[in-house]
């Protein structure tokens, strides 16, 4: 069943994490990224929710996620079996914030902060 509200973390530029209560309607969740929404699948299961175009925006780099980093807003949330968005509890709350506490400055040459595509190709013979 989906929530009419989650509690997510969210990670403004420059600013450390918060926790906050979103609505979870399409528009709500676009609103908090500044765009489009991405779903990055995190080691543990949960999502980071990022804006898609964010890179080719030109949207200021916020925090590293694995071997790259995050361009804009973005939060941190559960999702269901069904595919749902859900909420944090109060120990993975704890824990997100914990992980992104330090605010990272960036130089603006990190190589991550170019945007990259792969294309592969198939041979059909």
């Amino acid at each position: 069943m989906k929530e009419n509200k989650i509690k997510v973390v969210k990670m403004d530029i420059g600013r450390p994490p918060v926790v906050k209560e979103i609505d979870n309607t399409l528009a709500a969740l676009q609103g908090e990224v500044s765009g489009l929404i991405e779903c990055v699948y995190l080691d543990d299961g949960f999502l980071a929710v990022v804006n898609e175009e964010g890179k080719l925006n030109g949207m200021e780099p916020n925090r590293r996620l694995g071997s790259d980093i995050i361009c804009g807003p973005f939060f941190i949330c559960g999702d269901s079996e069904d595919g749902e968005f859900v909420s944090l509890d109060d120990k993975q709350v704890e824990e997100y914030i914990q992980m992104f506490s330090d605010v990272p400055i960036f130089t603006g040459e990190e190589p991550e902060l170019k945007p990259r595509m792969t294309f592969m190709g198939f041979d059909f013979k």
